[in-house]
């Protein structure tokens, strides 16, 4: 059986494109700015907040979750999701980390 793509990649690597990939999103980005506005849970308005369709908001807010950065919880029938603080802290760290390596100029460009 052959590698897969990702198997010639670093663990590192492969995390910080998962990453990217699922924040890489605009309705993400805005999900995760509208939940940190409003400093508490939300449940369902996101749909009139954003203006998408239930189904949308939710394939967003799964792959959000795929990665840990929100975490929800049953209320009924309505899912309340809020951002996980130790993940949050966590994705910051591995995007500094990144972006604050040193880059070398050069004069070939």
């Amino acid at each position: 059986m052959g590698l897969t793509k990702s198997d010639i990649f670093t663990e590192e690597q492969n995390n910080l494109a998962l990453l990217f990939k699922v924040l890489g999103h605009p309705a993400r980005v805005a999900i995760l700015q509208y939940i940190i506005n409003k400093k508490a849970c939300i449940c369902n308005d996101l749909v009139d907040e954003l203006g998408l369709a239930q189904a949308t908001i939710s394939q967003h807010l799964k792959e959000l979750k795929s990665i840990g950065i929100i975490k929800g919880s049953i209320e009924g029938k309505s899912v309340c999701y809020c951002i996980d603080e130790k993940k949050w802290n966590n994705v910051q760290n591995t995007f500094n980390d990144f972006f604050n390596q040193e880059v070398q100029t050069n004069q070939c460009c």
